[in-house]
Formats: structure tokens, sequence, C-alpha cells
């Protein structure tokens, strides 16, 4: 349900609290889940896209040693520099960079502890760091929106939606917990802020939770 003017551009679609808390829930104790648990919470905390995810290398997020490998044993980064991700046509590549929410960090460093540190292998630099489990392959964009679309069937999603919804959640969480715009275009690496401005509108929740205070 919307209470927005249809004249008006509509505000990205997202997912509420209830749905991030089930989505985590459902995936995080699941025993085969923790690749994909780790996936949600990193998308959440920091509003990765669906190419920018599949794209990070182990070299990505640990630090690398004098020969440009990754320093053993594996410590995750709180601050990560991407490599791959979205810019404007005829521009050149400018570092960007994403931070890891406590949570968030905590999680990646027990996924890369039971994928590599547990096990003993020391990746490359370049090796994937999530994996298909076949073949141990880097995942791929449309692997990824299979298992989002499945978490959500398990989570109880009446509706199934895109992966790129939780990069919306994640800007729309940073602006409704700091209310700066600003912050959240930092989150969301717009260049402009006008894009980054659908995401200061008032969700459903918040709608409902002022109406139920109201006089009447």
């Amino acid at each position: 349900m919307s209470y927005i003017d249809r004249a008006a551009k509509l505000p990205p679609r997202t997912l509420t609290v209830g749905e991030q808390k089930k989505l985590l829930a459902v995936s995080g104790k699941h025993v085969d889940g923790l690749r994909d648990h780790v996936i949600f919470s990193v998308t959440l905390s920091a509003g990765l896209r669906e190419s920018e995810i599949v794209g990070l290398n182990v070299g990505d997020v640990v630090p690398l040693d004098k020969e440009g490998a990754p320093r053993w044993p594996l410590k995750v980064k709180r601050t990560i520099e991407l490599r791959i991700y979205k810019r404007l046509a005829n521009t050149p590549p400018e570092a960007q960079y994403v931070r890891l929410s406590d949570a968030a960090f905590f999680k990646l460093q027990k996924y890369v502890d039971a994928t590599f540190v547990d096990r003993g292998y020391k990746p490359e630099a370049s090796a994937p760091l999530f994996r298909s489990r076949k073949g141990g392959r880097r995942l791929s964009t449309k692997a990824i929106r299979t298992l989002f679309h499945t978490w959500q069937r398990r989570a109880g999603f009446s509706k199934l939606h895109g992966f790129h919804i939780l990069r919306h959640t994640a800007v729309s969480n940073a602006y409704r917990d700091s209310k700066s715009i600003r912050l959240a275009q930092r989150i969301a690496r717009h260049a402009d802020i006008r894009t980054t401005m659908r995401y200061e509108h008032a969700s459903d929740e918040d709608v409902e939770a002022v109406a139920r205070k109201m006089i009447s």
C-alpha cells in the first residue's frame, strides 16, 4: 500500500524490518546457509550491488603481504576497496570504499575461517570470495538471484523480490537511522545526491506508527 502522490517519483521498494530479520534468521540457522547468510548481511551492511558482491576476491577483504599474497592467517578488513563497481560512462575509475557493520564484519570473518583457514587452504588474492558449491567457481549474478529467491521462500515471503532490493534496503536503513541524506549518499556511493533523495521518504511502517498515535 502506498501513500505517495502518483505524480511524484515512487521511492525504491525495500524490505521491512520484519522481512530483514526473517531472511537473516532463516539463513543464519540453516546448516548450509553460512555463505548466503554472509552475502545478505554484507549487502545489507554496505549496500553492494549483485555484481559487486560476486566480483569480490579474497584479496579485496584481507590484507596482502609484500608479494601481493593474502597475509596468513586471514583477517578480514573492516573497510573494503572495491575493484568492481558501477560508474558513469566515460569517467575515469576512482577508488570506492565500503565499510562493514560490526555484525557483518564478524560474520564475514567466520565465513573466511570456515571456508579457508579451518581447511588450511591458502587462496591466491584473485580467488573468488563467494564460491559456487560445485567446483569452487565464482558465484554468478544468476546464481545469486536464484539463491535469494530460495531463501525468501524459506523465510515465508508472500512476494519474491530481486536481489537489488537489499541495496535499496541498506540505503533506506542508513537514512532512517541517521536522518542524514549526505550519510545515505556515502553509503549508496551515488555521484548525484538527487539520486539518493529518493530514499528520503516515510515507509509504510513509519506512516502506520505515526497514524496509530494521531489524536482523533
